[in-house]
C-alpha cells in the first residue's frame, strides 16, 4: 500500500479530532436516522452479534481491530 502524503495525513487528523462545538452536536444530534441507513445499520449489527455471539469475543474482536489500525496510521 502506498503512504499517504503528510498533508493528507494531517488533513485527516484534524478533521478526525475537530471538536464541536454544543451547538454543531446538537445540529447532528438531531438529525433522524433514514429508513435504508436504519436497515443496514441493524443489518450490521445482526450479522456482528452472530459472528461474535459473546461479550468476550466482541473485546477480543475490536482489540485486535484497533491494534491493527493504529499499526497501519503513520506516526504523528
Amino acid at each position: 500500500m502506498k503512504a499517504l502524503p503528510k498533508e493528507v495525513i494531517a488533513r485527516i487528523r484534524a478533521i478526525a479530532e475537530r471538536q464541536l462545538s454544543p451547538e454543531e452536536f446538537d445540529a447532528a444530534w438531531r438529525v433522524p436516522i433514514g429508513g435504508a441507513e436504519r436497515q443496514d445499520i441493524l443489518s450490521l449489527i445482526a450479522w456482528f452479534t452472530r459472528r461474535y455471539p459473546t461479550p468476550a469475543e466482541r473485546l477480543v474482536y475490536v482489540r485486535r481491530a484497533y491494534a491493527n489500525w493504529k499499526r497501519s496510521f503513520p506516526p504523528r
